[in-house]
C-alpha cells in the first residue's frame, strides 16, 4: 500500500457515543474508509492456522468503555485479541493501567509525575488504619469508576471498606487551594500533543467537577500553564495512551495529575473550546496504518463535532433481537456504600427519574456523606422538593449500578428503596412478578 491509498480505520466500541461517531466521520472526511467494530458485525476466527478479524481493517482506535462495564477483563480480552492482528491505538495493556486509578497513580509516581497521596488496602482494617494520614477530609474512591460515580469525601471518623460493591476502593489526599472555587483541568492529549484543554468547575452544592454531574466548563487551551501541559503530555506517555483526557488539579504548591482517561468524552471539551479531538485521533490512526492525511484539513474539521450517524454504523440487528433482562415489581437488591452493604427489598417505579433510598439505610451503609441537593418532582404534583443526593452502588440480579440516589425518610413506607429509571432503563419491568407476594393494602406515595 502506498501512503496515498486509503486505509480502513476501525473503531472498536460496543456502545453508541458521540465520540465514536465523530472519529468515524472524521476518518471518512479525511478521505479514508471506516468500520465500526461492534456486536452486530464483529468476529474473529482461526481457520487452518490463519487468524482472521472481520470486518477487515488496517488499524483500530480502541474506544471500549470499560470503567462502567460489569466485567472489564472480558472486553479487555477482546481488545487484546484484536491487537495481535492489527495495530491498535490505546492498546489493552495501557488501558488496563489507565482505568485502574491506583495502577495509574503508581505508574505516575514511579516516573516522578506528581500525583496526590493514595492508599489502597486489601482489608478494611488496614485501610481505616491509614485514615489519619489524610487529615480532616479525604477523598474515597472506587479504583474503577466513571462520571464521578463511586467518589466520596470522608471525615476522620467515617468508617470505610476495602471494597464498595465488588470493586476495590482507596483513600486519596484532597488537593485544593485556600479560598478558591473548586475546579480541575482536563487536558486532551493526542499523539503526545495537547489539542485542547478546559477548566471544569464544580456545580453548586457539590465538589466534583464532572460535566456528567452538571459541572460548568471554561476554555483553557490558549492560557494553559506550561507546567500543567507538560505534566499532561508526560502522564499520557507514561501510561502509554495514544490519546487521553488527563485530569489535573492545582494545589497551593503546584499541579497534580489526578487521572488519565482512555475514553474521555468530547462533549464538555467541545462546548468549552470549540475543538473536537476526533480528527486528530483519526489522523493518528490513519498514519499508524501507513496512510496520509492533510494536516490543514484536520484543523478545519476539528472546528465541528460531527456526531451524525456514520456510514460505518451497521444495521441494529442484534440489539433489536436481544430482549433486556426482566426485573420484577419488587426485587431484592444489595446496596453498598463506604461502610458496608445491605440486602433490602426494593420497588420498581418507572415514573421515578432517579433511585431513592431511606435516610436511615443510607446512614447504615455509608451512602454519603451528602454533598449536593437536587430538586425532585413527586408523582403528578407540579411541586418539586429539595432532597439530598448521594452515590450508592445498587446490585440487581448480579449486575451492579453506581447511581446518584436521592435520600428521604421512607420509614413510614412499605419499601426503603425505590428503583428509578437510572437503573430500570437497563431492564424490562414485569409488574406481575413480586418477590414479596401480595400487593400492599396502602398504596405507596408516587415518586
Amino acid at each position: 500500500m502506498s501512503g496515498a491509498d486509503p486505509v480502513t480505520v476501525g473503531v472498536l466500541s460496543l456502545h453508541t457515543s458521540k465520540e465514536t461517531k465523530a472519529i468515524l466521520n472524521a476518518a471518512e472526511d479525511l478521505g479514508h474508509d471506516t468500520e465500526w467494530l461492534r456486536a452486530e458485525n464483529t468476529s474473529v476466527s482461526v481457520t487452518d492456522g490463519t487468524p482472521v478479524l472481520e470486518p477487515d481493517v488496517d488499524v483500530i482506535a480502541n474506544r471500549m468503555l470499560l470503567s462502567n462495564t460489569e466485567q472489564p477483563a472480558e472486553e479487555l480480552g477482546l481488545a487484546n485479541t484484536f491487537t495481535q492482528l492489527v495495530p491498535m491505538l490505546n492498546e489493552p495493556n495501557t488501558v488496563l493501567t489507565a482505568i485502574h486509578k491506583l495502577s495509574t497513580a503508581t505508574a505516575l509516581a514511579s516516573n516522578e509525575i506528581r500525583t496526590p497521596d493514595v492508599t489502597l488496602a486489601l482489608s478494611g482494617d488496614r485501610l481505616n488504619a491509614a485514615r489519619e494520614r489524610y487529615g480532616e477530609e479525604a477523598v474515597y474512591k472506587t479504583a474503577i469508576g466513571t462520571h464521578g460515580g463511586g467518589t466520596w469525601k470522608v471525615g476522620p471518623d467515617d468508617p470505610i471498606n476495602a471494597k464498595v460493591g465488588n470493586r476495590y476502593a482507596f483513600l486519596q489526599e484532597l488537593v485544593d487551594q485556600e479560598d478558591v472555587r473548586h475546579r480541575d483541568l482536563r487536558v486532551y492529549v493526542v499523539g503526545g500533543e495537547v489539542v485542547a484543554a478546559m477548566y471544569r468547575y464544580a456545580p453548586d452544592n457539590d465538589w466534583r467537577t464532572n460535566v456528567a454531574l452538571g459541572g460548568s466548563v471554561e476554555d483553557a487551551t490558549d492560557d494553559l500553564p506550561e507546567e500543567a501541559a507538560e505534566m499532561a503530555r508526560q502522564a499520557a506517555g507514561v501510561v502509554g495512551l495514544d490519546y487521553a483526557g488527563v485530569d489535573l488539579v492545582e494545589g497551593d504548591d503546584g499541579w497534580y495529575v489526578l487521572e488519565v482517561n482512555p475514553t474521555a468524552g468530547f462533549k464538555g471539551l467541545y462546548e468549552a473550546t470549540q475543538v473536537s479531538p476526533a480528527p486528530y485521533i483519526a489522523k493518528l490512526a490513519i498514519e499508524r496504518a501507513g496512510g496520509e492525511v492533510d494536516d490543514d484539513r484536520v484543523r478545519d474539521i476539528a472546528n465541528v463535532l460531527d456526531d451524525s450517524r456514520p456510514t460505518a454504523q451497521p444495521p441494529d440487528t442484534v440489539a433489536s433481537a436481544t430482549e433486556p433482562a426482566v426485573i420484577g415489581y419488587t426485587e431484592e437488591v444489595v446496596l453498598s456504600g463506604t461502610s458496608g452493604s445491605k440486602t433490602i427489598l426494593a420497588k420498581s417505579d418507572t415514573g421515578a427519574t432517579r433511585t431513592s433510598i431511606d435516610t436511615g439505610l443510607a446512614a447504615d451503609i455509608g451512602a454519603g456523606p451528602i454533598k449536593s441537593i437536587t430538586r425532585v418532582r413527586s408523582g403528578s404534583s407540579k411541586q418539586s422538593k429539595s432532597r439530598p443526593v448521594v452515590d450508592v452502588v445498587v446490585g440487581v440480579g448480579g449486575n451492579q449500578h453506581t447511581v446518584t440516589a436521592s435520600v428521604e425518610d421512607r420509614s413510614h413506607m412499605d419499601y426503603p428503596v425505590i428503583l428509578g429509571r437510572d437503573i430500570l432503563e437497563n431492564y424490562q419491568v414485569d409488574v406481575s412478578r413480586r418477590i414479596d407476594g401480595d400487593v400492599p393494602d396502602t398504596p405507596e406515595e408516587e415518586e
